[in-house]
């Protein structure tokens, strides 16, 4: 093969373009690629290999493999040479191809004649789209210069496709972004919509990957990049004393900016024939590429700040920006890499859903989607890079699961699914009033949690009985400063008046871990979540916690105030906020200020060792509320964020059962009032097992209250207790499929062996039906 120089691979580049300047069907330009690169490379084989669906290449054309192997010969990712290529998306070069590990022989195309393999991957942004080889006779390695001008043909070859140039018959030719797509990701936000997708952030398409005059290119790039450094450094000056992460970010950001080895890597693709555009782009998806291998956090992170800082330069070279001029639909569906909550409420409730290619099931985004009651899918790998504006999409929030361009079979039965949705919610309307009274005639109380001031107009039409659960700190992560203790004290009266004499629990600052102020040094913790965080940062740094309850204290004006303290592991962490709230009061009270009618002080239970506190806890606390989402994760050692392990452990497993029973019967000793908070408490089942177990307070997402309610109006609590004890004696793991058999037979009007039992023990009219200790309604 010959020496390719930075003249000769510019001739290329600018053979190619012509090429794809002439009028020609998908195939025929194809086939035109490969023989225009094995003669100006001096290889005797020049194949394009496109991927043909997720996991499956494609020979789509080739200039010295037998022409009937085109459109045949398919390959796995990471089977053979070329397999690899595409599933490692790094090249392969060797001399002698048949000797090297993982090589596939593939008959039909007569490719046992050449010895010398090099092949690059075609990817855009980090995304796979198929292989360029070229194949030689000769025993030889090729040089650097030649993979890397093969790998920048290549980059041009992705352009290309993504631009529709190689459009034809069969699944490798199709048109891109035109085909149904499936992505499975992960529940954040319950519930199902659909809509027309609206990317957070614009795609920057490239439509001249090729120049002619690089020194031209050079200009462009060099001006683009100062201007850059010039955003970048006045973002600094801004945020100097602020927003202490976001300076890093931008230091970062500046770090890169003034990048030698960043500039000469562009400037070098410049040289070889690229545009000023194409050359960052190619920087930026061998930036993404890296990404997905780089094991270290940190790294990965800079990787993630060299992949924004491409973005920002892209926007400057092509012009294309966030205001592109396209309106936003009428039902909005947002698809995103990640966003920040301050981001998400700028949109507000217009949006129908949200899909995110990262987050977590604790991230902010999350914890202002289920205020909005939006539907929200995470981990949905690749989205970002497929959806386009006004595609139609389907969320089913409830799976996990989102449906791109969608058949028709599909969103029909979608749309059969949120037609049964919308007539259960009618059901629900009904019983809106009316209390959550089981057939055994236990009530249960409904409490909704919420987080903004958008959460309180659900109270009333939700049916709940008050606010189980206010978040606080969201109305810090939504800001760049703190907020002033004014400011909170007007937010807080304002939920209180919402709230219409319904009771609101207001939770004290719960920060760290997955929850990490935008104004707050992140600390450097190898398990953030059993770190520094919620009351352990209040007791530590008391200012802004005191701030708050100053502010709690002021906006109740006379009304009853319920304050709860997080994350509380041990009885002196519990004395010791309990007692800077009564300085507060104290302090408040020498001011002349009125104080609240009345004043309870909780503690949120999601620590196992609060569960064997000391018997004075237990007196001391005016209520608990067990925080399931976090103590289900400690009780099973099972990290919530980790889609591995998260849905592993069963909440009705018999000894997360049996710890909950033992938490009801300490504060049933010390006449404690108990309630569950978190997503568990939502779930009809689940629901209905907490209240059989004698948790008789239960908080969650509005939306939820209406099916719980539906089904413990249904239930006998009394009956559902008796299966679940004797499941338990059975030697089960969990209870599960004891409880769904039986609730089947009650939804079908089947007695059952155990109705009959309960009734020969009284009947749920006779005295003894209603004498029970409480525990066991």
């Amino acid at each position: 093969m010959k020496q390719t120089s930075d003249t000769e691979s510019r001739k290329l580049l600018s053979r190619l373009q012509a090429v794809m300047a002439e009028a020609a069907a998908g195939q025929e330009r194809l086939d035109r690629i490969t023989h225009l690169i094995a003669d100006s490379m001096g290889a005797e084989v020049c194949s394009v290999y496109l991927l043909r669906d997720a996991e499956t290449l494609e020979l789509c054309a080739t200039q010295g493999l037998a022409p009937e192997a085109v459109h045949v010969t398919r390959l796995r990712l990471g089977e053979g040479l070329v397999g690899k290529v595409a599933r490692k998306a790094q090249p392969v070069n060797t001399a002698n191809a048949p000797s090297e590990k993982g090589f596939r022989y593939m008959p039909e195309t007569g490719e046992e004649r050449f010895s010398s393999f090099l092949g690059v991957p075609i990817q855009r942004l980090g995304e796979s789209m198929g292989v360029l080889v070229v194949q030689s006779k000769d025993e030889r390695e090729y040089s650097e210069d030649e993979v890397y001008a093969l790998e920048v043909v290549a980059m041009v070859l992705a352009e290309m496709t993504e631009l529709g140039a190689f459009v034809g018959e069969g699944a490798a030719l199709s048109a891109r972004h035109t085909s149904p797509v499936m992505f499975p990701g992960a529940t954040a936000q319950e519930g199902a919509s659909m809509g027309h997708v609206w990317l957070h952030e614009p795609r920057v398409v490239v439509t001249n990957p090729v120049a002619e005059d690089p020194a031209a290119e050079r200009i462009r790039l060099n001006e683009a990049v100062s201007k850059l450094r010039t955003d970048i450094d006045q973002m600094l000056t801004r945020t100097a004393k602020g927003n202490k992460e976001q300076a890093e970010v931008l230091e970062a950001y500046r770090m890169f900016a003034r990048s030698r080895g960043w500039m000469r890597r562009m400037e070098e693709d410049i040289e070889r024939g690229l545009s000023a555009e194409a050359a960052v782009e190619k920087e930026q998806s061998s930036a993404r590429a890296r990404m997905e291998t780089v094991p270290d956090a940190y790294l990965r992170e800079r990787l993630h700040d060299l992949d924004d800082l491409s973005n920002r330069l892209l926007c400057l070279l092509t012009g294309q920006g966030h205001d592109t001029g396209a309106e936003l639909p009428m039902d909005p569906v947002l698809v995103a890499r990640n966003i920040g909550p301050a981001e998400l409420l700028d949109y507000g409730r217009r949006l129908k859903g949200v899909v995110l290619e990262q987050g977590s099931v604790g991230s902010h985004a999350a914890i202002v989607a289920r205020a909005l009651a939006i539907p929200l899918v995470i981990h949905a790998k690749g989205i970002t890079t497929e959806a386009l504006n006004g595609d139609a999409i389907l969320v089913d929030g409830d799976q996990g699961v989102v449906h791109l361009r969608p058949e028709e079979t599909v969103a029909s039965a979608f749309r059969d699914k949120m037609a049964m949705q919308a007539e259960a919610q009618e059901r629900y309307a009904s019983i809106r009033d009316k209390p959550a009274t089981g057939l055994c005639g236990t009530t249960v109380s409904l409490q909704m949690n919420a987080g903004l001031m958008t959460d309180l107009p659900s109270l009333p039409s939700s049916g709940a009985e008050g606010v189980g659960l206010f978040r606080t700190e969201l109305q810090f992560l939504t800001r760049s400063r703190v907020p002033r203790r004014g400011e909170l004290a007007q937010l807080y009266s304002r939920v209180m008046d919402a709230a219409s004499g319904k009771r609101v629990i207001f939770r004290t600052l719960d920060i760290g871990s997955d929850k990490v102020l935008p104004y707050m040094k992140r600390e450097d913790e190898p398990n953030p979540a059993l770190g520094w965080r919620a009351i352990r940062v209040g007791l530590d740094k008391p200012g802004v916690m005191r701030m708050q309850l100053q502010a709690l204290i002021r906006a109740a004006n006379g009304r009853p105030l319920s304050v709860m303290f997080p994350f509380i592991a041990q009885f002196d962490e519990f004395t010791q906020a309990r007692d800077h709230l009564m300085r507060e009061m104290d302090r408040e009270a020498a001011l002349g200020r009125v104080l609240p009618e009345n004043l309870e002080i909780g503690a949120m239970l999601e620590t196992p060792s609060l569960a064997f506190a000391p018997r004075q806890f237990f007196e001391m606390a005016d209520f608990i509320s067990i925080g399931g989402n976090d103590l289900k994760q400690f009780f099973f050692a099972a990290d919530r964020e980790n889609e591995r392990v998260r849905r592993r452990y069963d909440t009705l497993n018999v000894s997360f059962l049996t710890f909950l029973e033992q938490i009801v019967h300490r504060c049933a000793e010390s006449g404690t009032p108990l309630s569950f908070c978190g997503e568990d408490a939502g779930r009809p089942v689940e629901a209905m097992c907490f209240a059989a177990m004698g948790l008789h307070s239960l908080s969650m997402r509005p939306a939820s209250i209406g099916p719980v309610k539906s089904l413990l109006r249904r239930v006998n609590l009394h009956e559902a207790r008796d299966v679940i004890t004797e499941a338990r004696g059975s030697g089960a793991q969990s209870v599960r499929g004891a409880v769904m058999d039986w609730l089947k037979r009650q939804m079908y009007g089947a007695s059952g062996r155990l109705r009959r039992r309960w009734r020969r023990r009284g009947g749920p009219h006779s005295p003894s039906a209603h004498s029970a200790p409480a525990r066991h309604g």
